[in-house]
């Protein structure tokens, strides 16, 4: 959580000058105390730090100037302890760039009985100031969430910290570098896309290395480095083979792929089983260690995939449940208990593993090289959801589908893969159709510790059009949801 906790919400008051210094200074010193009290609180996971009172429009300009300059702050908070008159907003919110928050809660908790006056009356205003400056944002057309509740309550900081996260989840996508080591996979549709308009929307550098390049970077790396590694993986897993060379290997491709993101400054990476041009092994067990260590992943170079892991990897920092690349492999069908197989030929990160994973090795039907060692495991049960983002032409779409996983219902001894087990909502046979209606990829980031409400506000900030998938959805109401959508989008665009 340490990274985290460097990162600052400014915390922006509203008032005026109308009602005077004394009532000024009141103000300020209540916005420091909730600001201390969110940031000491466990569910609150950056810093939250009262910046001004705004009380005029040069005022409010000028720190929405320094919040966008300032690579700290991730994101702003706003409270109207007095009527502030919206007007003075307008030319500080129009420059805003970065994720926005209003708080509409009120300083005390209960209307003072006996002691309530007009001097009160003046100095509380929240009430109706919030729905002045909630007005500003609603004309202005600008994303924003908006937390209604009193400050002190588990329920409003929770709902705070969550949106933190995504707003976390926006300084990562602004800043994001992706390294394709070669194309995608022939043929293929929904792992194409469009690179630029990609980093205009989402910020996402994403560019292409050879596959000679990491095969020349493989060659480099020393004995003594990968016996470090080899070293680590028998700490963290079960050696569940005696082909050690292979194991040695994936340690080799690991040091060499970390290595070529780290100088470049990239963290999340693709490769496809089309192109190993001078590898002996297609990486698994070095991809599943590196997805565990936060680099984010997509196979067959799905770059859009591989950069959704990251993300959300970081959005989820200190949550426990995990994040990995998935994807849907095949159901049982059986009526009314109908089930998802997730799993992948190598690539699923041990963050979502049940026990401890086991280092095996077994030989791989594609890309034509030696068997890979891999890391095989049962993923746990619980909720989760799985995550896929597409490119619709013109404009992107973040498809999120609640789930539950279940501990497997066969034990798949023949099965050399790590999986996941779960019922999809609303079921697989309704979730599967709403899914294919609004062009859900195979390849998908599943993860425990995520929210929908998370990607949600993630969406929202970045701009671009979510569904979600839930227990109550239906196919018609989806596809009348999707059409409204289409022409929705078509306006903006």
């Amino acid at each position: 959580m340490s990274e985290l906790k460097n990162l600052e919400f400014w915390f922006v008051v509203g008032s005026q000058t109308l009602y005077g210094e004394e009532v000024l200074e009141i103000v300020a010193k209540r916005a420091r105390e909730m600001a201390e009290t969110l940031t000491n609180s466990p569910f609150i996971p950056c810093k939250v730090v009262y910046k001004v009172t705004g009380k005029s429009p040069d005022e409010i300009l000028q720190v929405m100037k320094e919040a966008n300059y300032s690579d700290n702050c991730a994101g702003i908070i706003t409270w109207m302890h007095t009527f502030s008159p919206s007007k003075m907003w307008i030319n500080g919110l129009a420059l805003l760039q970065k994720p926005y928050l209003h708080l509409h809660t009120q300083y005390n908790r209960n209307i003072p009985n006996t002691e309530i006056d007009m001097d009160f009356m003046n100095l509380n205003q929240a009430a109706h100031g919030d729905r002045e400056h909630g007005f500003i944002g609603a004309r202005m057309r600008i994303p924003r969430k908006i937390v209604v509740g009193y400050w002190r309550d588990e329920k409003v900081q929770k709902e705070i910290g969550s949106w933190m996260r995504s707003a976390v989840g926006y300084k990562v996508s602004k800043n994001l570098k992706v390294m394709r080591f070669g194309d995608n996979m022939r043929n293929v549709a929904v792992t194409e896309g469009d690179k630029v308009e990609t980093q205009i929307k989402l910020g996402w550098q994403v560019n292409t290395w050879t596959v000679g390049e990491l095969a020349d970077e493989i060659e480099k790396v020393t004995p003594e480095e990968i016996d470090r590694l080899v070293r680590e993986y028998e700490s963290k897993y079960i050696l569940n083979t005696d082909k050690t060379e292979s194991v040695r290997y994936q340690a080799r491709e690991e040091i060499a792929i970390k290595r070529m993101l780290d100088r470049e400054g990239a963290s999340a990476f693709s490769n496809t089983f089309e192109d190993l041009w001078g590898m002996e092994q297609l990486p698994g067990l070095a991809t599943q260690h590196l997805m565990e260590m936060g680099y984010g992943y997509g196979g067959e170079g799905d770059w859009k995939t591989a950069a959704m892991v990251h993300i959300v990897k970081k959005m989820t920092e200190g949550i426990p449940g995990g994040t990995t690349f998935m994807e849907d492999y095949t159901y049982d069908l059986e009526p009314g208990k109908e089930l998802s197989l997730g799993a992948h030929m190598l690539e699923v990160c041990p963050s979502v593993a049940a026990d401890k994973p086991r280092i095996e090795v077994h030989p791989l039907g594609i890309g034509n090289r030696k068997d890979p060692a891999r890391l095989v495991f049962e993923g746990h049960e619980g909720p989760g959801i799985v995550i896929s983002l597409i490119d619709m032409g013109g404009r992107v779409r973040l498809i999120v589908q609640d789930v539950e996983a279940i501990k497997p219902i066969y034990p798949m001894p023949n099965l050399p893969v790590a999986r996941i087990m779960w019922k999809a909502m609303p079921d697989l046979l309704t979730g599967a159709h709403c899914w294919i209606l609004a062009g859900g990829a195979h390849h998908t980031v599943f993860t425990y510790a995520a929210t929908a409400e998370m990607m949600e506000d993630w969406a929202d900030m970045m701009e671009i059009e979510f569904v979600h998938i839930t227990k109550n959805t239906t196919v018609e109401a989806l596809k009348h949801d999707l059409f409204l959508s289409d022409l929705a989008w078509k306006l903006r665009s």
